[in-house]
């Protein structure tokens, strides 16, 4: 037997180890416990201690106390957050594995008559191990439901789109992004191959935004694809073999104090097909005779241009040559302030187009005026300017647009029975202080707007949230859809938000089909000044279907590779204001949950019309925002912010911001997983029948060994559906595209991307074979990997 006085090396470090552990937990629990939060970490903190000491007195009672230990935290784990894997693994995983070491014969030897206390530990550890195996069958988080409406044998065609195309971004410009082919079905899409690659030749340069993204959707139709890269180059494909007909480069002017360098897709006009996706059938008018066939693509250094579909020139008789200059009548215009990042709605009249305003930069920026050109000329038709007093009015010579008015920089959506355009607008920059805006600023701010589309004039109005302070802009293309309702078939718009709530409205006038209450929010902080010279909204509407977490964060759900930044996190979360959503922002830090990513982003739902049902990808990952006392005169000192994180200035307010992702220590997330889900809901009833989470950490976090389960990532990108019951969907932080049962949720079949996928699949059929094509290029903020590669996939 080992001489106790003589410890051996190894055992010493488990001591200092052990001991080093206890002093950290009951330091931290300390503080935790004295801000409100939890007690355990004190109590684990003890037992640590007491594991040391006795360790180092060679008494086995230390295998007791921490078998006790192991016992205690298992159930303390289930009482908080019960069997979910990725919450308990924080937990326990630490405990496990130091269970494990203090078992080595080289630190139990010498211990008199430990047969008992072995077994204690062993016992504890073995329980451990079952309840993590248990909580990796039984999520919580989970809904295992089914949709239970079956494809019905026969469906009306879409008018004016052949079931093989995908004409528009949304596949209609009602946005439902969903498609009848079903040779690719649930049945055999765990055969789909690679079919063909595209590589556009662009990277990512140093001289580029930190939103560099590739957030294309092609359109397909007939036997020409088309697609818009990073810098706007406009290229057409060959559907079946992914060959380069033709290339029109529009020779971006942009560099990295862009907030924005994307194109998330471009539009198609057809003059002989004007009764159907792209026109209104009462507003025909002559074609022009050089492009009747047309792609218009959006630039973004404030370009609309129209491009011969056939043969890749450009228009000479649509604006000057071919352009249109989107900063004409800009107040305060200078390069990257004006952003068209969204494919335009058209019609048989009218190119309809929003764009994106830098956040948060200052209060002297350009206008978010929503405008309709000419399809054939380039003419500037009307104007809906959504800060003026009288927003169809177009400024005289001399005059500009409103400064900072809402913009509209999400896709917008058409319905040509109603001749109705729906534009989802976003808040008026600077985003997170507005003491200054005036009523008139707000009116049209964060709101679904429904414009005729043919005069600008507005038809109805409704805003998803009141004196927005947090950035929740209406930020995906709303879906058009006919629903049933007590019986009888209503022409519905669903308006999806960043704060969860999907608004359910009747699209003729605008009143709610689904249930809205407008509720109290909270009005003030708890630490630190309140903020000078703002205001809030009292109430705030909330939709009876709504995505987002039905209850406020506690600390339970801090998370954490371990025990110890785990506890971090619980300690920050108690110190920043979070009073649920709609907290204001502070200059001692606000929690912002849901965060700016929002639940819902510019990837929007898919309806199946035909099933009345629908899938999206929702996420929930919360932020924390922080004003920075600041002199409203200080100079500016650049054009532009390059980015939506970090310090951003807010020049002409009393404040600048900071915005980041509530992080650990370690770089993760503060909230448990998960983080990105893929839901399906019954619109017969706008009830969730599925929710699963959808992604692993395999690319986002390399280096940390968690396992590759489905842990629910973060998303960016939109899904799409089809009559063979699936749902495409890529988004995710790993680097796939995945393809779900609609009707239960089932993950079926997952292809290996080149790069990240954050993009909007789309799916279509050319010589009678179908294809799912995605673009894998990455997004530079986002963190995913860059790349330029368009993929398509086919049965093998």
């Amino acid at each position: 037997m080992t001489n106790p006085s003589q410890p051996s090396g190894f055992r010493t470090f488990v001591v200092v180890v052990s001991a080093i552990f206890g002093l950290f937990l009951l330091i931290g629990g300390i503080w935790l416990a004295a801000i409100g939060g939890s007690w355990y970490y004190i109590f684990a903190g003890i037992l640590f201690l007491a594991t040391a000491i006795l360790l180092q007195r060679y008494k086995s009672s230390a295998l007791l106390v921490y078998a006790f230990l192991v016992l205690a935290s298992v159930i303390w784990g289930l009482w908080e957050v019960g069997s979910d894997f990725y919450a308990l693994a924080p937990r326990l995983d630490i405990l496990g594995v130091w269970g494990l070491v203090l078992l080595i014969p080289a630190v139990t030897r010498g211990f008199v008559k430990s047969s008992g206390a072995k077994l204690a530990l062993t016992g504890s550890l073995a329980l451990t191990i079952l309840v993590m195996i248990y909580s990796l069958f039984n999520d919580p988080q989970e809904v295992r439901g089914t949709l239970t409406t079956a494809q019905p044998a026969t469906v009306e065609p879409t008018l004016g789109v052949a079931d093989d195309d995908w004409p528009a971004y949304g596949r209609t410009q009602e946005g439902v992004r969903y498609s009848p082919l079903n040779q690719i079905n649930d049945k055999n899409v765990k055969n789909l191959k690679v079919a063909w690659t595209y590589h556009t030749g662009e990277v990512k340069t140093d001289n580029d935004s930190g939103e560099t993204t590739n957030q294309v959707t092609p359109i397909k139709v007939g036997n020409n694809m088309y697609i818009c890269t990073t810098h706007q180059r406009l290229i057409s494909l060959d559907p079946a073999t992914g060959k380069e007909k033709w290339v029109y480069d529009p020779k971006l002017k942009a560099d990295n104090t862009y907030q924005h360098l994307t194109c998330r897709g471009v539009s198609y006009f057809d003059a002989s097909n004007t009764a159907g996706f792209a026109a209104s059938l009462q507003n025909k008018k002559s074609s022009s005779t050089e492009c009747p066939r047309k792609i218009i693509l959006p630039v973004n250094d404030g370009r609309l241009v129209a491009v011969n579909a056939d043969t890749g020139k450009a228009c000479s008789d649509f604006g000057h040559d071919g352009q249109v200059d989107l900063q004409k009548d800009m107040p305060y215009p200078y390069p990257g302030g004006y952003i068209p990042t969204s494919p335009p709605v058209v019609t048989g009249t009218t190119i309809i187009i929003g764009g994106s305003t830098t956040d948060n930069f200052s209060n002297k920026e350009p206008s978010g005026v929503i405008r309709g050109y000419d399809v054939n000329t380039g003419a500037l038709l009307w104007v809906f300017d959504t800060g003026a007093e009288n927003p169809n009015a177009i400024p005289a010579p001399g005059q500009t647009f409103v400064n900072n008015s809402p913009n509209a920089w999400a896709p917008l959506a058409y319905d040509a029975k109603l001749d109705i355009v729906y534009v989802p607008t976003g808040v008026g920059t600077p985003d997170i202080w507005g003491g200054d805006r005036s009523a008139l600023k707000e009116r049209y701010a964060n709101s679904m707007l429904a414009l005729n589309a043919s005069t600008g004039k507005l038809v109805w109005n409704f805003q998803t949230t009141h004196h927005d302070l947090w950035d929740m802009d209406v930020p995906s293309q709303p879906s058009l859809a006919d629903i049933n309702v007590n019986g009888q078939k209503v022409p519905a718009i669903y308006v999806l938000t960043k704060t969860g709530n999907a608004f359910v409205l009747d699209r003729r006038d605008g009143k709610a089909i689904v249930p809205i209450t407008e509720k109290p929010v909270p009005q003030t902080v708890k630490f630190g000044p309140q903020t000078k010279g703002e205001h809030y909204s009292a109430t705030q509407p909330f939709s009876d279907f709504d995505l987002a977490p039905k209850e406020k964060l506690t600390d339970k759900q801090m998370w954490g590779a371990t025990m110890f930044d785990q506890m971090m996190c619980r300690i920050s979360f108690k110190r920043l204001n979070y009073d649920g959503i709609y907290t204001p922002p502070s200059e001692n830090g606000t929690l912002v949950f849901p965060g700016n990513l929002g639940v819902f982003e510019w990837g929007g739902m898919s309806v199946n019309p035909d099933r009345q049902i629908a899938v999206m990808n929702p996420i929930g990952l919360p932020f924390v925002t922080k004003l920075i006392p600041a002199d409203p005169n200080r100079p500016h000192t650049a054009k532009g912010a390059g980015t939506e994180q970090g310090v951003q200035p807010m020049y002409g307010a009393p404040y600048g911001v900071e915005i980041n992702a509530f992080l650990s220590p370690l770089g993760l997330p503060c909230k448990q997983p998960a983080w990105g889900y893929v839901a399906g809901v019954d619109l017969k009833t706008h009830q969730v029948a599925w929710k699963r989470r959808i992604g692993t950490v395999r690319d986002s976090l390399p280096g940390i060994p968690l396992p590759p389960f489905k842990m629910g990532v973060p998303m960016l990108g939109g899904s799409i559906s089809t009559a063979g019951n699936l749902m495409f969907v890529g988004a995710t932080q790993d680097d796939y595209i995945r393809a779900i049962n609609v009707t239960n949720g089932d993950e079926l079949w997952k292809g290996r991307l080149p790069a990240g996928g954050q993009a909007t699949p789309m799916t279509y059929a050319i010589n009678g074979k179908q294809y799912v094509v995605i673009m894998a290029g990455g997004h530079g903020s986002f963190g995913t990997k860059m790349g330029d590669s368009l993929v398509a996939y086919a049965l093998d």
